[in-house]
């Protein structure tokens, strides 16, 4: 999990997306829809990250073989893009009858919790409440979270129905939050929903929700696809369980083995250019919708922000032109394909007449390729096999 926001207050915009799913079956998705008044902060947005995989560090990732399939069901859940592009959440129902919930999906974690009425200071979240769920089941079992940057948060397990766009999971282990850090307190979604590997939940046998929608037969296919909207057109996005959404990239899917080994989508890099220039060749790299930025390793950062001209402000970030006219994009080879991130989107805040990048380092072994990138690119994620299968998004 990552979280990169600091208080604002939050206009939603609800859009209807239209969905082409894969063929068959039952599925699931979440749209996401914009928020307009977020102020990005680059230097937060590495520090979140940096708190988030430093905390485990984990060894480079290799590939490992592997194929996706379509066929089977799926259902959608909307998403709201959340303060430009900083991170997106959806509307999950815990509880019967059902409550609902701001709830951020992250691929770089793997625990499912929410802000409960046992949080006497989580009023300013919306709060889980046992008492009204005549499916609520107490586990008692302690759990915590807590971050490189201070943010934490603890409380008790617990099962209940989860639902995600109409999808009923049951017996769902949720964790409910007893205390939390003012971060979390400022931020506005209420829980996380992680859809990493059930490796790294942080208490040992717990299944997702993904396993659970596979386990419950409620999606026929295990794959989910991630399409995130940008804010410069409109923002939303959507997460589709058990198929992917055929009208939110172009061209053909492109299967990348994974290594799910550390509980992270690891994938293998071949190269990087900037144009023609290789820049980086052959790294290891997480697709992480909960890391808002591309983050690099410290020198294949420098490398890149060379061939901008950036300068590094030596807190992770860099300061790039404000005028990207004579800029070329950043070209990523995976799976023997080219997948893109446009001159557009290397700029990812602007203060004045200073712009900070879009990429940047957080002191780790290998990249994260956050949402820089996945904005950019629709991907396909299979959990069985595991891989991926990447094309490039609508949004190019």
């Amino acid at each position: 999990m990552k979280f990169t926001l600091v208080s604002s207050c939050v206009a939603l915009v609800v859009m209807t997306l239209a969905v082409d799913a894969a063929p068959g079956g039952k599925k699931l998705s979440i749209p996401l829809t914009k928020n307009s008044d977020y102020q990005p902060n680059a230097k937060a947005a590495v520090s979140k990250a940096s708190a988030k995989f430093n905390k485990k560090l984990i060894n480079p990732l290799k590939g490992i073989p592997g194929g996706i399939t379509t066929d089977g069901g799926s259902g959608k859940v909307p998403v709201v893009d959340y303060g430009n592009d900083i991170e997106y959440y959806g509307d999950v129902q815990i509880g019967t009858p059902p409550q609902t919930f701001k709830i951020n999906f992250d691929t770089g974690s793997s625990d499912l919790w929410v802000a409960s009425t046992l949080c006497s200071s989580c009023t300013s979240h919306t709060r889980y409440d046992p008492s009204k769920s005549s499916t609520y089941v107490a586990d008692g079992r302690a759990w915590s979270i807590s971050y490189g940057d201070g943010s934490n948060a603890s409380g008790v397990l617990a099962k209940d129905t989860v639902t995600l766009g109409g999808l009923a999971i049951k017996g769902q282990t949720i964790e409910l939050a007893k205390k939390e850090s003012s971060s979390f307190a400022s931020d506005p979604i209420d829980g996380l929903l992680g859809l990493g590997f059930n490796t790294i939940t942080t208490v040992a046998g717990i299944k997702t929700p993904v396993d659970n929608l596979i386990s419950q037969g409620l999606i026929s296919s295990p794959v989910y696809g991630v399409y995130l909207g940008k804010a410069s057109q409109g923002g939303g996005g959507e997460y589709l369980f058990g198929g992917y959404d055929t009208t939110k990239f172009t061209g053909s899917l492109t299967t990348v083995p994974v290594d799910s080994s550390q509980g992270y989508w690891g994938v293998s890099v071949s190269s990087v250019k900037v144009g023609t220039n290789t820049v980086a060749s052959s790294f290891s790299g997480i697709l992480d919708t909960g890391t808002t930025l591309l983050l690099f390793t410290d020198s294949m950062a420098k490398k890149v922000a060379a061939v901008y001209g950036a300068k590094d402000n030596g807190d992770g970030t860099f300061i790039i032109n404000c005028n990207t006219s004579s800029f070329k994009p950043l070209i990523f080879t995976l799976g023997g394909a080219t997948f893109n991130v446009p001159v557009e989107s290397l700029i990812f805040e602007k203060q004045g007449s200073t712009c900070f990048a879009s990429f940047g380092y957080a002191g780790l072994p290998f990249a994260i390729l956050g949402d820089t990138f996945l904005k950019n690119n629709y991907v396909v994620f299979n959990q069985q096999v595991p891989s991926v299968q990447i094309a490039a998004s609508i949004n190019q």
